[in-house]
Formats: structure tokens, C-alpha cells, sequence
């Protein structure tokens, strides 16, 4: 056993001993993520009605942000708010420096909410422009305009059949979430490069951080497939009611 340990030098005592800032990690890494996601799905609702209904405006611009923050590293992007921003003159002598532009938190906020509400868009593009053409021929014969349609019939439809993927989403953005590190913000990665940096160490760091990580991600998944089962129980009969023989369509 002492051969083992000798061979895998980690120190518990040391995570230990600094676990409080690994728990400041957690709540900075849980709370810039997770209001991230909320401001970015505000942001998404009206950006995925936009493309799903190809107006002819705001389609285009729509489609240009998404194809932008879909199209680059979050790592740059946040490189460009952070340092890119204080550049110019104009934007350091602005109401917004001091307050917002100035931080290191608000920077990765602003760049975490861009670019998760550009990948919530087109999910819910794509949930929205599946939605059953019954449903919609039903509210339509029932009398409903165009905006009580979407607003009572396929928003809730759409955001139902989007749980399982936007689930996908959450955890990436997690994930995502350790770019904060890099702009001195003491998130779990950065918690876990400071004890490593401050007593010289090569694991215990990172393996702490991966296990906070994991536990993390393993409640999100819980809270997901809950709210599958609740959300999507007709869809789960439907598949046990269907013939043995019954012969499935592949999806996508």
C-alpha cells in the first residue's frame, strides 16, 4: 500500500486543508454559468421565433450572430471582450468601463450568455419548426392568431422536445465555464491551478477539480432525466404502447 501511495503522490491533506476555496469555486463556476444559460435562453426565445418563421430581417442578422458564436472557440471570444474591448479609448472612457467592461466576471458573463444563447437558438429553432403539424392546424382551426399559437401551443411543445438536447447544452456550458479561469477568475479550474501553483504539486489540483466536475454533471443529468420523465411521459407511452413488430422511423 505504501509503494502505491508512493507512486501516486497526492496529498489529500493539502485539498483538505484549502477545501473552502475549492467551494468558492463551485459557487462562482455554478453561478456565472447557470445565469449565463438564463439570460441566454431570454435571449434565445425571440431569436428562434425569428428564424423558425424566416422573417425576412431579422432572419438574416439572426443567422449571421449564430454562425459567428457557433463558428469560433469561446476561448477567443472571451479573449476579445476581456482584453480586445479595453483597446479602444472610446469604450474606456464609457459609462459601461468602470462598472462592467473593467471586470473580469462581467467579461466572461457576457461572453458565456453570447454564445450559449446562439446554441439555444438554433435548438429551439429546430424544436419549434418540428412541431406537429396537428397541433398547429388544431390551434389554428380553434381560432388562435399567430402570436397565441406560438405563445400557448408550440413555445411549450417546442420547449418540452427540447429537454433532452438542451440538457447537452448545460453540461458544455459547464464545461465551457473553466475559460473563466484564464482571465484570473477563481473558478473550480482556477481554484485548482492556484493549489497546484502554490505548493508546487502536479494532481491534486486538477484531480480535485475533475471530481467536482464529475459530481456536478451527475446532478444536472439527474435533474434532466426528471424533468424528462415529467415532461415527456406521452412520448415514453407511446413508445411502450407501439406494436413489437412496429416498425420505427430512424431520427435524427
Amino acid at each position: 500500500m505504501e509503494a502505491i501511495l508512493d507512486f501516486i503522490p497526492l496529498d489529500i491533506s493539502l485539498v483538505a486543508q484549502n477545501f473552502d476555496r475549492f467551494l468558492w469555486g463551485v459557487w462562482v463556476t455554478l453561478n456565472l454559468t447557470f445565469l449565463a444559460l438564463l439570460c441566454g435562453g431570454v435571449l434565445a426565445i425571440p431569436m428562434a421565433i425569428a428564424r423558425a418563421s424566416r422573417h425576412p430581417i431579422f432572419n438574416p442578422m439572426v443567422w449571421t450572430y449564430t454562425y459567428v458564436f457557433r463558428g469560433t472557440p469561446l476561448l477567443v471570444q472571451t479573449f476579445l471582450i476581456y482584453y480586445g474591448l479595453g483597446q479602444f479609448e472610446a469604450v474606456r472612457e464609457s459609462w459601461l468601463w468602470d462598472p462592467i467592461l473593467s471586470s473580469a466576471w462581467w467579461c466572461a458573463f457576457i461572453a458565456f450568455t453570447l454564445n450559449t444563447a446562439a446554441y439555444t437558438t438554433e435548438l429551439l429553432r429546430g424544436a419549434i419548426i418540428d412541431t406537429p403539424k396537428g397541433e398547429v392546424e388544431a390551434a389554428i382551426a380553434t381560432g388562435h392568431s399567430y402570436g397565441s399559437r406560438m405563445r400557448r401551443i408550440i413555445l411549450p411543445s417546442a420547449f418540452r422536445r427540447a429537454i433532452p438536447a438542451y440538457s447537452n447544452e448545460v453540461i458544455f456550458m459547464l464545461h465551457g465555464s473553466v475559460v473563466a479561469s484564464t482571465i484570473t477568475l477563481q473558478d473550480i479550474l482556477g481554484v485548482g491551478r492556484w493549489l497546484n501553483g502554490r505548493y508546487y504539486l502536479a494532481y491534486e489540483g486538477f484531480i480535485t477539480a475533475a471530481l467536482l466536475y464529475f459530481l456536478i454533471v451527475l446532478v444536472i443529468t439527474w435533474v434532466f432525466r426528471w424533468l424528462e420523465r415529467r415532461y415527456l411521459r406521452h412520448l415514453a407511452d407511446r413508445r411502450t404502447d407501439a406494436p413489437a413488430d412496429a416498425t420505427l422511423e430512424p431520427t435524427r
